[in-house]
């Protein structure tokens, strides 16, 4: 059995291991599992312990769990395919932000970076995501209708999402909550460079000493960075080509390559290998 997200799963877990007390469990951990439920949730931690693998997300997420399960945990990044950048202008500096308006990835920094940057007509920020939560949607939509700098663009197609995020100059993530999000496997497959808060989940794919990285909920920071980007030639392009390196590690054939070699230790020899 593969099972994704430990809390979620727990009941599916338990009756697998029940049904099948021999037969492998492989279990994948998103965020929320990694970075809350794991810690207080009985049913998460019990699908921890019936696992035999765990696979997380980001080459940081093995150090959420208990020292006496590490052993048993891989590492997977997700994948994605890889795009050409496309052509960008430079009468302005275009930052994206690509993300549901929920408070796990903390869009109040970006509104509030866009409010420190209101005088600075030559960055943009956009905005992609659905409002699930209706307060933070309506505070989008007073921003917008405040700042011609801001734009909130609400639920894009996949397609139409992935293509903005090839135009940006920059995506910027600031969540204070990820497993390993995928927008940032995106941009870097995309050969955009990213802006992200310093959690476990972005520097886990972007690199421990990643240097565009700011405090989560550090809206000055953000500001800061974006100013840089914008007046600082070198910048952008010096994160690029740190992204470039890491590219590789999210590609699909990296990413099926670990998943069945895992797959396979586990069917060949049983549970525990």
């Amino acid at each position: 059995m593969i099972a994704l997200h430990a809390r979620r799963s727990a009941a599916a877990a338990a009756a697998w291991r029940a049904a099948c007390p021999q037969r492998p469990l492989l279990l994948a951990l998103t965020g929320t599992d990694l970075y809350r439920d794991i810690h207080d949730d009985a049913g998460a931690q019990r699908s921890l312990a019936l696992a035999d693998r765990l696979v997380v997300l980001n080459e940081l997420g093995a150090r959420q769990l208990p020292p006496a399960l590490r052993d048993k945990c891989d590492v997977v990044l997700q994948s994605c395919s890889a795009r050409r950048t496309l052509p960008r202008t430079k009468r302005h500096l275009r930052a994206l932000m690509v993300g549901h308006l929920r408070d796990e990835k903390d869009p109040q920094t970006y509104f509030a970076a866009a409010r420190l940057l209101a005088g600075r007509r030559d960055i943009l920020l956009d905005h992609v995501g659905s409002a699930l939560d209706p307060a933070l949607g309506a505070q989008a939509q007073a921003l917008a209708a405040e700042l011609p700098t801001y734009r909130w663009l609400g639920g894009l197609p996949h397609a139409a999402a992935r293509a903005r995020i090839q135009r940006a100059h920059v995506l910027v993530h600031p969540s204070r909550m990820e497993g390993g999000a995928h927008v940032v496997t995106e941009s870097m497959r995309s050969g955009t460079p990213v802006l992200a808060s310093r959690i476990d989940g972005n520097l886990g794919l972007l690199g421990a000493d990643y240097p565009g990285l700011f405090e989560p909920g550090d809206a000055a920071g953000l500001a800061a960075l974006l100013e840089r980007a914008r007046d600082d030639a070198a910048m952008l392009p010096a994160l690029q080509a740190r992204l470039a390196l890491r590219a590789p590690l999210a590609s699909p054939q990296a990413e099926a390559a670990k998943l069945q070699g895992i797959v396979a230790r586990l069917l060949g020899g049983g549970r525990g290998t």
